[in-house]
């Protein structure tokens, strides 16, 4: 099958989502993406941009069976701007995100016309995907509220939410698999190493994970600390106070240039924790746990959706409750283990390899049939 994939975001896990599935797909690929910034603009512009890509393509002969697009593309404009023999053809649009229930820095606002894109989108593909449950529900039950706002609406809410759940589907993202020859197996000994590998946002809440450190620290529970993720122009406040905090705890800190450098972070690392307040997926933590990182993650979002694998009697805590002291506490008895899994180094990754995408490219390739037959 041959697959016009449209990505107006084309970087971050965005970029890796696709990236991965077409290098283990069975199906010919035309990716068109545009720079990963100024997102707004992006899905402003992206349909007008892409219908003139895609219509000097077809004009030089190029022909497609399926769109495939993710939540940043508004769907049906990009359709009625695109060259007759494209309009007709079935889509499937990725929800990474979304722009209704999506965490909104303070001070800002949300933007109705991104939101009525998304809406919109999930309306006119043949097929909505969903990266989790715990997303599409959100997204969903977002729906009505914002429908609501709607001056002189009729029934336009309730309609919308069956129309778009009826063609609704959950396919996770994948990951591509640690070498073998990097992969931790067991704990080396000495201090804790807990790494905590998210973008420097305010929903990923950094206040809690180090108030947290601090609660180990008052408890004499040594540790060493892997702070590292992806940084926006304006990063919270509080990472420039905890460098200067935890200086002599620091391994490493900051983004890691080159997915080698990543990778070593993830296996330099004991256990992985995330302290997200927003989360459709968290892979970040499914590769550190792919890697032989132990996970320690709150019991919200989509994590035990995610990980819910790892969720059963006699194979250890890995689901806090509350804020910092809940994980402080839960810290400080994986710390005193010298066997963080118990005699099994491996179920950590075998309970996430059903993401590994020479695993799950076949099965999306097979979903994507179905949804366009």
């Amino acid at each position: 099958m041959r697959i016009l994939a449209l990505e107006p975001y084309y970087g971050g896990s965005h970029r890796a989502f696709l990236d991965g599935w077409t290098a283990h797909s069975r199906h010919r690929w035309t990716v068109l993406g545009l720079p990963a910034c100024q997102w707004k603009w992006r899905m402003q512009h992206a349909p007008i941009t892409f219908a003139d890509e895609v219509a000097g393509r077809a004009d030089a002969g190029e022909s497609w069976d399926t769109v495939f697009c993710s939540d940043m593309l508004n769907l049906p404009e990009f359709l009625g701007l695109a060259p007759r023999p494209v309009r007709s053809l079935p889509a499937v649009a990725y929800f990474h995100e979304n722009q209704l229930t999506y965490p909104i820095r303070p001070g800002g606002r949300r933007y109705r016309g991104t939101c009525m894109s998304n809406i919109s989108t999930a309306l006119a593909a043949d097929e909505a995907w969903f990266n989790s449950a715990f997303h599409r529900d959100e997204f969903l039950a977002a729906i009505p509220e914002f429908l609501d706002r709607i001056p002189d609406r009729n029934a336009t809410a309730e309609a919308a939410v069956e129309r778009i759940r009826e063609h609704t589907a959950v396919h996770p993202p994948g990951i591509e698999p640690i070498a073998a020859r990097e992969r931790k197996h067991v704990r080396r000994g000495g201090p804790l190493r807990i790494l905590w590998a998210a973008r420097w946002e305010f929903d990923k809440a950094p206040e809690v994970f180090f108030e947290a450190m601090r609660l180990l620290r008052d408890r004499s529970i040594a540790f060493r600390l892997l702070v590292i993720g992806e940084q926006a122009r304006r990063r919270p406040g509080v990472f420039d106070r905890a460098e200067r905090e935890f200086a002599e705890q620091i391994d490493r800190w900051g983004y890691q240039e080159g997915r080698a450098e990543y990778e070593r972070a993830l296996v330099e690392a004991d256990v992985i924790v995330s302290t997200a307040r927003h989360e459709f997926f968290g892979i970040s933590v499914v590769e550190a746990v792919a890697a032989g990182c132990y996970p320690v993650v709150p019991r919200r979002l989509a994590y035990p959706e995610v990980l819910g694998e790892l969720d059963a009697p006699g194979l250890g805590p890995h689901f806090y409750e509350g804020e910092a002291a809940d994980l402080a506490r839960l810290l400080a008895e994986v710390a005193g283990r010298d066997d963080l899994w118990q005699g099994d180094a491996g179920r950590g990754a075998r309970a996430v390899s059903r993401y590994l995408w020479p695993t799950l490219a076949p099965a999306l390739d097979d979903a994507l049939d179905r949804a366009v037959r």
